[in-house]
């Protein structure tokens, strides 16, 4: 076929999220022409959306603080958690160039920041390998008004918090213990002082995955790294030999053919809301409960088996219980199901999982139980008043009410959510469970056997907080912060459905983020990170930032085996080349 291209660079990169930019940057840092192409008309992708959490084992940010996780341990843990759904060199390569990827970043750019405040434990903490201090790195907050013009184009969380508040990951832990604590206490204080300061000086402040995503854009900017919004890739483009060596890209009205020299990087999300493509996979999937990119319809991965890539766990996802409201807004149920004083039961008004295991797994129980035919979607959190006065629920703040508050306060649960029907009321068991149609005396016997084991101070039927994970958004003040007995009516449920961060599966890729054939050989120049490609997780998640880390670990994997094959180095990810010297060289544009 014609070769005859509109604009030819060595890289081109297809997604402006984590992954898409660490590739970016790491091509242009190893000497190679970059250029990121977005669908959309904002750039950061799901890396803006998320919690902004990285989880990199062995981080430079660990080994400031004297901590370094054993690399053996830490695939060992993986390979655990996978379960052998995931190639040992896939993983190998994830936990060496991780701490690399990281280290390349801080070097690359004063924008980069990175931090590590130990206690959010892996998920899987008691596994070899695992650890209760975890390995989530995070980023510092940081004022938009640096992004200039690109300020605008920062894709914003689909609810936005009200004006001036913004949580650092360790500030939610603590608000969620405002009426356990001072912490907790001092933690809305500093909030409110955030609004006032927004209010009178004008900071424009965010963290997490807004700050993630505004420092990788401020890189680009200083790299000199051209993104191009309001440009979607429409397809591949291969030669005579089924190489991919560039792609069409529509931009300003019309479409234009993009060379890629050396490689494509497709880092261009998952298939979250193709409710079409993903009923055929997984068809109990009722409504688009995804909290996922709007963008992310799939247009990579079809592009990739268009020029013969494979697929793999497109059935999956980064899922994650939630409330859907009847507008359709969707709320993270997380610290809801590590509250002491609550239960979740299904269609039969049974217990089935530990309520405060992870989100993977929790959803998993929720699609095997509703699979064998009693429902789970949705299934009910049980609790009683007492714990609606204690602790956050739903997004509830439980202090007095406060007019024009921007959350929900007071002492009663707001009539709305009653009438919603997400939330009922009762004054028995009984009573509560005709109200969400599970049977009475099973709802009833159900509570009384937890209210059993609550005094007792362990749960024997599913050891909730017996994991320092459980723990964390648990009550510190008691005896297993994830366990108390329901008290006094009412009592309310609260629906909980099958919600995700994004699908997970995509296209099966090698150790150097390579896509491959069904039968396993490469497709020639083509590359997939992040939820483009299957998850190295397979279907579990290690910690907080086991999307963003892999995601941002492969894009730069991918650009240092793109370089490596230019300087004849090609070599393991994670071993040093030339073209990782501490001087920047690039080609001239």
């Amino acid at each position: 076929m014609s070769e005859k291209f509109d604009h030819t660079v060595d890289v081109l990169v297809v997604g402006s999220g984590g992954g898409g930019m660490t590739a970016a940057l790491a091509a242009d840092a190893f000497g190679l022409d970059a250029l990121v192409v977005e669908k959309s008309d904002h750039f950061g992708g799901s890396t803006a959306l998320s919690g902004g959490g990285i989880w990199v084992p062995g981080a430079p940010a660990q080994r400031k603080e004297g901590y370094v996780p054993d690399p053996d341990g830490v695939v060992e843990y993986l390979r655990q958690i996978t379960g052998g759904l995931v190639s040992e060199a896939r993983l190998r390569t994830y936990v060496d160039a991780a701490p690399e990827m990281m280290e390349f970043l801080e070097r690359l750019s004063p924008w980069f920041e990175f931090v590590w405040k130990p206690g959010y434990a892996d998920y899987y903490p008691e596994l070899p390998g695992g650890s209760e201090l975890g390995s989530t790195i995070n980023v510092p907050a940081i004022d938009l008004r640096k992004l200039g013009d690109e300020e605008q184009n920062l894709l914003q969380p689909l609810a936005l918090a009200p004006k001036g508040i913004w949580f650092a990951p360790k500030d939610l832990r603590l608000f969620y213990q405002v009426r356990q604590n001072w912490r907790g206490k001092a933690v809305l204080v500093k909030l409110i002082w955030r609004m006032f300061r927004a209010r009178v000086f004008g900071d424009r402040m965010a963290a997490i995955g807004q700050s993630l995503a505004a420092r990788m854009r401020l890189a680009l900017k200083q790299q000199n790294v051209p993104l191009w919004l309001s440009s979607p890739m429409t397809e591949l483009i291969t030669d005579v030999d089924g190489a991919v060596v560039g792609a069409v890209v529509e931009r300003e009205g019309r479409q234009q053919r993009i060379g890629a020299r050396r490689g494509v990087v497709l880092a261009s999300g998952g298939f979250d809301h193709d409710m079409e493509w993903r009923r055929q996979h997984l068809p109990l999937l009722e409504k688009d409960w995804s909290f996922g990119n709007p963008a992310s319809m799939g247009d990579g991965i079809r592009a990739g088996e268009k020029v013969g890539g494979s697929t793999e766990l497109l059935d999956e996802a980064w899922w994650f219980p939630a409330i859907c409201w009847p507008d359709g807004r969707l709320q993270f149920m997380l610290n809801e199901r590590m509250m002491p004083s609550q239960f979740v039961v299904n269609g039969e008004g049974k217990r089935f999982i530990n309520e405060a295991a992870p989100y993977m797994d929790f959803a998993h129980a929720m699609i095997e139980g509703h699979q064998s035919g009693v429902t789970h979607i949705p299934c009910w959190l049980i609790t009683d008043i007492g714990s609606f006065h204690r602790y956050v629920v739903a997004g509830h703040l439980p202090i007095p009410k406060v007019p024009f508050a921007p959350v929900p306060t007071g002492w009663k649960v707001p009539k709305a959510w009653l009438e919603s029907g997400v939330v009922h009321e009762g004054a028995s068991f009984e009573e509560l469970a005709t109200k969400i149609g599970v049977p009475p005396a099973q709802l009833r016997q159900t509570a009384d056997r937890f209210n059993e084991l609550a005094r007792g101070g362990h749960d024997d039927d599913f050891n909730r907080g017996d994991s320092a994970y459980d723990n964390y958004y648990g009550d510190p003040t008691l005896p297993n912060p994830n366990l108390h007995p329901l008290g006094k009516p009412p009592y309310y449920a609260f629906q909980i459905i099958l919600g995700d961060l994004g699908t997970s599966g995509g296209l099966r890729t090698d150790e150097h983020a390579r896509v491959l054939r069904a039968d396993d050989t490469v497709v020639d120049g083509l590359y997939a990170v992040g939820n483009a490609s299957a998850a190295v997780m397979g279907r579990s998640y290690a910690g907080a930032g086991a999307t963003i880390g892999p995601a941002m670990t492969f894009g730069y994997v991918a650009a240092k085996h793109i370089a490596d094959q230019l300087s004849g180095s090609v070599g393991q990810a994670g071993t040093r080349t030339d073209t990782t010297s501490d001087t920047h060289r690039k080609v001239t544009k």
